[in-house]
């Protein structure tokens, strides 16, 4: 059960990182190094949850 709990706190950090790129997006000057920092820390949240969701099966 700890598993899930996790799986779904990375989730939640993954959808918050998700409107933050969207957000970063929306401005007329896009900041580039902010953008790329923001979706390495989704992608890590991803792979993070893939490899949880493996050994929960």
């Amino acid at each position: 059960m700890a598993v899930e709990a996790r799986i779904r706190e990375l989730g939640t950090r993954h959808q918050s990182l998700e409107k933050a790129i969207h957000d970063e997006l929306s401005h007329p000057a896009v900041n580039d190094v902010k953008l790329k920092d923001l979706k390495r820390k989704k992608l890590r949240l991803k792979e993070q949850i893939e490899a949880l969701r493996a050994t929960a099966h």
